[in-house]
């Protein structure tokens, strides 16, 4: 019995020894590993160096672990910066054409006006943005040049898609001919556009010719070289214009010449730019808003006045507006909206398109027809001697309610080159006009100086005839003249003399001619009038 017990506690001993020993070697393992782990990172690098480091230079090693940013040519870099352009580009013709389908109407509620009228507002308010700023004559800035050009580009995008079926032949496979209908640009857009975009060219051009030139300068209102006397007398409703100014003696003749020339290529852009709008807003259809606001006879709408100008035996239209009143912009905007009435109730009654009975009246349909042809006559003369002048009530109605989206791209492209090249031509007679104050000052005071300075003859013979005790050899001799009649003489002379004076003095003699424009604000001056109609909602 006492050897089992002893048996028994020696195999306990031995139990607790094992759990003593596992523990320890478990403790043995894991400072190997750890000692194994330090002596790895002692371990000598590739270069021979120890890769040991220490404690502040741990953070090197997380650097050296990001990877470097690539390095970019210039070539990339361009390539980069040309897609990010077209980018910007391709928003900023999405957010154009959204606007114009919305019909300028953002809730997209249907409100909007129509796609044409929309379109006409974009060329507007486009031509605004760019020629408003345009206040000199100068080279236009590359970056707005070149926003003109892409935006008119894609404005007239649309145009491409305005089609017409005509009728074309077509082969087939086995020789026969046969007629089958093709599309095209509509004719009147084929034929227009390109006069447009060179009428566009050449303003652009006219504008860079001024680049170099040195002849003339401008100066703000408030600067002290401006002659505040005449920049009150001219240009009154332009004070944010600034003044031309010329050298002291005034511009050369080459530099005359060249202003006279550009001014001559600009009238012509002008000219042609007002035909073609003429022609377009002629061709559009009368709304019948407009037709039933109409009063119901031509004397009703023009007045007993003008109407009996009008309706004489022997009619002349430059003394008939020699007659109106055309002092004011508005007086010969009134004028003109009572001749288009008239001449829209003649017509009608000409064509019998009206079956009403208010419509019917006792003149002849030839005196009719005869009235008709002198109120176009006198229409035309307005709009050639005042070509800035707002548009009137027909032509608002007109643009205001046509559907045609090509009519509507030719009316409002050729109506802002014509105010386009109206502003330059305003800005080449201003410095034309300054050109001519600068001359004429400077003749009036040569004549002054030389009327005030005798010659050094007259000088030398006033003194000896002056001087004291001075004989001529005809005074010896006895053969001078009667002293009454040399008395006379020099009265008369002193007499011729100062009449001289009094004329030269004369302050009509010494006004300045006034020179006569016909220069009215354009629309790009006045963004009130040049701003398309809105639809009414």
């Amino acid at each position: 019995m006492v050897r089992a017990g002893e048996q028994e506690q020696q195999e306990g001993y031995k139990a607790k020894l094992f759990n003593f020993r596992g523990i320890f070697e478990g403790t043995g393992r894991h400072t190997k590993s750890l000692s194994v782990d330090i002596a790895t990172s002692l371990e000598p690098t590739e270069d021979g160096a120890a890769s040991s480091r220490s404690q502040g230079s741990r953070p090197l090693n997380d650097l050296e672990k990001i990877p470097k940013a690539k390095v970019m040519s210039k070539e990339e870099i361009a390539v980069k910066e040309a897609k990010d352009k077209l980018m910007q580009e391709m928003e900023q013709m999405k957010e154009r054409f959204a606007k114009l389908l919305l019909g300028e109407d953002m809730s997209g509620g249907g409100k909007g006006v129509s796609s044409a009228l929309a379109l006409s507002n974009a060329f507007t308010n486009l031509a605004a943005s760019i020629y408003g700023e345009q206040k000199r004559l100068e080279p236009m800035p590359a970056e707005r040049k070149a926003k003109w050009k892409k935006e008119i580009d894609w404005l007239l995008s649309v145009t491409d898609y305005v089609v017409e079926m005509v009728p074309s032949q077509q082969k087939s496979k086995d020789g026969t001919n046969m007629e089958i209908m093709t599309t095209r640009q509509r004719t009147d857009l084929h034929m227009n556009i390109p006069a447009l975009r060179k009428l566009d060219a050449m303003l652009i051009e006219c504008l860079d010719n001024f680049k170099d030139q040195n002849e003339f300068y401008y100066v703000s209102k408030d600067s002290e070289d401006s002659d505040q006397d005449s920049a009150k007398k001219k240009n009154d409703d332009k004070w944010w214009l600034p003044t031309p100014k010329v050298p002291p003696e005034g511009l050369s003749d080459g530099a005359r010449k060249f202003l006279q020339y550009q001014k001559d290529c600009v009238n012509q852009v002008l000219k042609a730019a007002m035909a073609i709008n003429a022609q377009i807003l002629t061709e559009m259809e009368i709304p019948e808003s407009y037709i039933d606001s109409l009063p119901k006879n031509g004397r009703a709408s023009l007045g007993d006045s003008i109407y009996r100008s009008i309706t004489v035996e022997f009619f002349d239209p430059d003394q008939f507006l020699s007659t109106m009143d055309l002092s004011s912009e508005h007086k010969i905007l009134d004028l003109k909206n009572r001749i288009e009435a008239s001449i829209v109730i003649w017509k009608r009654k000409m064509n019998q398109k009206d079956s009403k009975s208010a419509w019917g009246s006792a003149v002849s349909l030839e005196k009719r027809e005869l009235f008709e042809e002198r109120a176009e006559t006198i229409l035309l003369l307005l709009k050639h001697r005042f070509p800035g002048l707002p548009q009137s009530s027909l032509d608002i109605s007109k643009i205001q309610y046509n559907r045609d989206v090509g009519q509507a791209v030719l009316e409002s492209y050729s109506r802002i080159l014509e105010s386009l090249a109206f502003t330059v031509l305003s800005r080449i007679d201003d410095v034309l006009q300054a050109d001519f104050q600068i001359q004429s000052q400077n003749l009036q005071g040569r004549r002054m100086s030389s009327v005030s300075r005798p010659s050094p003859r007259e000088e030398t013979d006033k003194g000896s005839a002056e001087a004291p005790g001075a004989m001529t050899l005809s005074d010896f001799m006895g053969w001078g003249a009667d002293p009454g009649d040399s008395e006379m003489k020099k009265q008369e002379s002193f007499a011729v003399t100062d009449e001289f004076f009094k004329d030269d003095d004369d302050p009509k003699q010494q006004k300045l001619p006034a020179v006569v424009t016909n220069k009215k604000g354009s629309y790009l001056e006045n963004l009130g009038v040049m701003r398309s109609p809105t639809s009414r909602h």
